[in-house]
C-alpha cells in the first residue's frame, strides 16, 4: 500500500534535531514525510497532506499590524512559502496539520489575526500546562478524549476569541482563555494545535494519535 506523502514546511534555519522530530512523528504514523524549505518550489499535486511546523513569528503586516517589540524571527521567505501552500491546501481540500507557528499561520490565512505577545507561555525548558479539549471536535476524536490534557508551553504569540478567524472553530482552550486548537469545519481534515505534539516526551502520550489521524486522512486523499 502506498504511504501518504506529507509535505512538512520548515525554516531555512530550523535546527535539524527539530526537523527530525517532525519527520519521526509522521513516519511513526505511517506517512512518508518530505521537508520543504524556503526556496523550494513544491507542487501540492505531489503530496497527500501538509504539515505546517513551528518556528519564528509571522510578519505582522500579514494581519495588518505593526511589529511589537517582542516580535522576533520574522522570515518573509518562509511566510511566503507557508501562506502559499496553506491557501493551496485549503482550496484543494488536502489534509492539514498545523503546529504552533503553523497554527498561527492557519488562523491568519483564514483572515484571523494574532496577539503578538503573551506572558508565561514561552517556557523553553519544558514547561507544561493543561488545555481543555472541546467535545465533538476532530481533535477530541483523534485523541479519544475531551476535557483536560497536558501539553507543552513553547509560544509567546497567541489567538484569543477576538483574533480567531470566523471560518475556524475552537477545539481547545487554555485555563487563561487562549485558544489552543482550531479546526475548519468546511474542510475534510484541517486541525491546528498551539502546542508541539512532536515533542512526545512533553505532551500527553495520546497526541501520537493526532499524527495517526492526520496521516489516515491523507491516505484517503485522491492524488
Amino acid at each position: 500500500m502506498r504511504k501518504p506523502r506529507i509535505a512538512i514546511t520548515v525554516g531555512a534555519n530550523t535546527p535539524e534535531q527539530s526537523v527530525a522530530r517532525y519527520l519521526a512523528a509522521v513516519e511513526r504514523a505511517g506517512g512518508d514525510p518530505v521537508p520543504i524549505r524556503p526556496g523550494d518550489r513544491p507542487s501540492l499535486a505531489e503530496f497527500d497532506g501538509l504539515l505546517l511546523s513551528g518556528g519564528g513569528d509571522i510578519n505582522p503586516a500579514r494581519y495588518g499590524q505593526e511589529p511589537d517589540p517582542h516580535t522576533t524571527g520574522i522570515d518573509d521567505a518562509r511566510d511566503e512559502l507557508e501562506f502559499s501552500l496553506a491557501k493551496a491546501a485549503l482550496i484543494r481540500d488536502i489534509p492539514v496539520l498545523a503546529i504552533c507557528r503553523g497554527f498561527q499561520v492557519l488562523n491568519v490565512v483564514c483572515d484571523g489575526s494574532l496577539v503578538q505577545h503573551v506572558e508565561g507561555h514561552a517556557l523553553m525548558d519544558g514547561g507544561q500546562h493543561e488545555i481543555d479539549i472541546t467535545p465533538g471536535t476532530r481533535l477530541a476524536s483523534a485523541l479519544g478524549t475531551s476535557g483536560s490534557v497536558l501539553v507543552n508551553t513553547r509560544h509567546h504569540q497567541a489567538v484569543r476569541e477576538t483574533e480567531r478567524a470566523e471560518t475556524l472553530v475552537v477545539a481547545a482552550v487554555s485555563p487563561d482563555g487562549l485558544i489552543e486548537a482550531l479546526e475548519s469545519p468546511r474542510h475534510r481534515w484541517v486541525v491546528g494545535v498551539q502546542c508541539h505534539p512532536e515533542r512526545v516526551e512533553e505532551v500527553d502520550p495520546r497526541f501520537a494519535a493526532l499524527f495517526e489521524a492526520f496521516v489516515a486522512a491523507a491516505a484517503e486523499h485522491p492524488r
